[in-house]
Parts: structure tokens; sequence; C-alpha cells
């Protein structure tokens, strides 16, 4: 990608609650918020923020899948629900499995790109506890080829990265990579615990590294992946307003209060193929590389990671594919503790998937959210601290199994 021609930024982000299995108030028989509740709540706590829906010019939704988890589509039918001043104004949906959020991100951006738009409302939403888990995966498996389901294992997306995992193990060490996952997965919920609209917030288990070297079950689950391996199966949204610095006055919003977007890579391959080596997320490295060059950065500039952590094996392939270590040694490198909350690039500081939750389509802008947050000190028990020789976020929202990848560079405007 070419170097934006004009200032992009991200300003008043908003999460939900991440609804699903651990959350204290989550019961799968008892009424919970619909689809519009999410979209209405995170959509009216950005218009809050930036004064009034008469600031925005158009509106992006993220959704992968409510046509089938809700019965629903036409979701941008939904922005006057949000609020009466929306009506009539341009509102579109896209769709890219679970790199939707960003892939919404990016439209918003290319909307202030093309002078068609001073202020975008961004919103990604998706509610999947609608039917049981392992229904909800093969709705979920729509983000592979429809054509392999047939043979696919019966939780199709766990059983890809079982896949990964094992080949990864096989070549680099079975317990040093069980023991990488574990510490992945141990960080991400000592994160989630400092997020309140996590939704692994409210788990208190003492021993989770214990947890995470739990040995996989081939009989009950896949045959490399345990079940704290995975991102759980949530409901939520997440809004932000992507604004040209003429939409920075519109919104009377101060610059230390808005990250401006420095590049973005996008890259897409086959749906059709598998991995040419299970070992490497390659896609996932060619729209990191094609960031951080539009960006005119490198990765030792990166100061904290939001990647797409949907199993614990992604995560670690993630710091692989950027770089910060080489094919092998991203077990190593997650293990010594530098992608920890103080390490030397801390990743998923609100938990990622694993600990936040991953409401499919609202996740690229959760991520997008999380960066805003830590770049302008408003991450409150979650914040970190940003050094001034590494100012950059970094995000990874991947689609499928490293089909659809979308990642962005951000930095604290000024």
């Amino acid at each position: 990608m070419k170097k934006m021609r004009r200032k992009v930024y991200m300003i008043a982000g908003y999460n939900t609650i991440s609804m699903g299995t651990g959350r204290k108030e989550f019961h799968p028989k008892k009424p919970r918020p619909d689809l519009e509740d999410y979209i209405r709540e995170a959509g009216q706590a950005v218009l809050s923020q930036i004064g009034g829906a008469d600031k925005v010019d158009e509106s992006v939704f993220g959704n992968f899948i409510a046509s089938r988890f809700n019965n629903q589509g036409n979701l941008p039918g939904f922005a006057p629900f949000i609020d009466e001043r929306l009506r009539y104004k341009p509102s579109v949906r896209v769709e890219g499995a679970c790199a939707t959020g960003s892939l919404a991100l990016v439209t918003g951006i290319r909307s202030i790109l093309a002078g068609t738009s001073e202020v975008t409302l961004v919103l990604g939403v998706e509610v999947q506890n609608s039917v049981k888990a392992v229904y909800g995966a093969d709705i979920l498996a729509a983000a592979g080829w429809a054509k392999e389901r047939k043979t696919g294992h019966a939780y199709f997306f766990p059983g890809k990265f079982s896949d990964r995992s094992k080949a990864y193990a096989e070549k680099f060490g079975t317990e040093k990579t069980r023991s990488a996952m574990a510490r992945w997965y141990a960080n991400a919920i000592e994160n989630a615990r400092l997020c309140p609209t996590a939704q692994e917030y409210h788990n208190t288990t003492q021993d989770l590294i214990a947890c995470g070297i739990d040995k996989p079950n081939p009989k009950g689950f896949v045959d490399s992946l345990n079940y704290y391996d995975c991102s759980k199966v949530s409901d939520g949204a997440s809004a932000i307003a992507v604004v040209s610095e003429e939409g920075l006055k519109k919104c009377d919003i101060d610059k230390k209060d808005a990250i401006e977007v420095m590049g973005f890579g996008q890259a897409q391959d086959d749906i059709t193929r598998p991995p040419a080596d299970p070992t490497k997320l390659s896609t996932t490295q060619v729209a990191v590389q094609n960031a951080l060059k539009a960006s005119g950065i490198t990765k030792e500039q990166v100061g904290t990671v939001e990647c797409h952590d949907c199993f614990t094996i992604a995560g670690i392939m993630a710091v692989e594919a950027i770089g910060l270590a080489q094919h092998g040694k991203g077990i190593d490198f997650v293990s010594q503790g530098h992608t920890s909350r103080n390490g030397s690039v801390p990743f998923n500081t609100t938990g990622g998937l694993i600990g936040w939750g991953h409401p499919t389509g609202a996740t690229g802008v959760h991520q997008a959210v999380t960066i805003w947050e830590q770049l302008t000190g408003k991450a409150i028990d979650a914040q970190i601290d940003i050094k001034d020789d590494k100012p950059y976020g970094l995000t990874i929202n991947m689609g499928g199994d490293d089909i659809s990848v979308v990642s962005v560079v951000y930095k604290k405007a000024n």
C-alpha cells in the first residue's frame, strides 16, 4: 500500500461487555441482550463522545454471519435505530469472517481518504450464544471452504488450528510448545482480569498455567488443543469513530484524545487451498509487512500489539509472523515473558480473543479500541507504559485459517 495522502484518526472508542460463559451475569437459559441492543449501546456511546449523530457523515457495520446466528441481514438498517438523526445517511455492512471488524475499519478509513466523509462511525457486532456450541462451530465453519466442511472436524476451526499446533509441536518440540501455549493462556486471563468488559474478567482460577498445560483430549475435542487454548463463544459490540482533521474539529476532539492511523496492510489468500506450511501464518506475515512499510516504521518501534489469538498457537505464530522471533523461536519468546504486559512487547493487554472474548464481527474494532485506550492513556487498570522509543500500536485481525488478514499501525496523535 502507498503512504496515505490524508491524515486519518480514530476517536471515541467503546466496547460493550463481551458476554458468554465466564461472565457472572451470563445464563444460557435467561434473557440476554439481542443484536440490536448491542448495536445501540455501542453506537450511542460513541455518538455521546463526539457530540451527537449530526456529526456523522457515514457509518460502517462489521458483522460476519448474523443471517445464521440471528436470522438477521441488512444491518445498515440499524443505523437509524442507534439514532434517528442517522436516517438517510449512507451506511454499509462488510464481511470477511473473523477479519470483519478490521475490514470495517479499513472501509471507514477509505471513506475518509476518498473525501466522502469527515466522520465515519464504525461498529462491529456479533451475537453467537443464540445456538449450542457445536451448532455454532458449524456456522463459523463458513469462514472456511464450504466443500471442505464435509470432511472437516465437528469443531471445524479448532480442528484446523489443532493441525497447526500438532505440526508445530512435531517440528519444534511438544513440551516447549505446550508450555508456551500455557503461558499465552495465562497472560490472556491475567490481562482480562484488569478489564471490566472482558469475558474472563471474573476468572478467579489460581493456577492458570496448570489449566494451559492440561493434556488435550482427542476423544472429547481435538488432537492438539485443550479448551483453554480456544477463544470462547461471545456476544458483544465495539465501535469507534474514524475521522479526518476536519472531523476532529467538527467533533471538537483534542488530538491528545485521538490516535492517528499511520498505515495498514491487507492480504488475501486462496480459501480453497491448505497452508503450504502449517507452522507459519504466511498471509499474516504479508499483511504485517505491508502495514509496517506503509507506515514507514520497523517492528522494533512497535510498543504494543493486539493480535488475533483465536487459539493460543495462533498467537505464538503471530509473534513469528511479525518478525519478533525467528521461525520456531516464538515459543521461547513467549515463555520468556516478552509478550506479557510487563514484557518487551506487551500483547493483547485486555485479554485478546482468549481473555476478552471473540464476538466475531466486533473483534477487529475491539482491537482498535484497545490500542486507542492504551495510546491515549485511557486503559485504566489495564494501562501499560508506552515508551518514547516504541510509540506505535499494531493490530492483526485474521479471517478464516490465515485467509483474510488486516493489519493496522497506530500512533498517538500530536
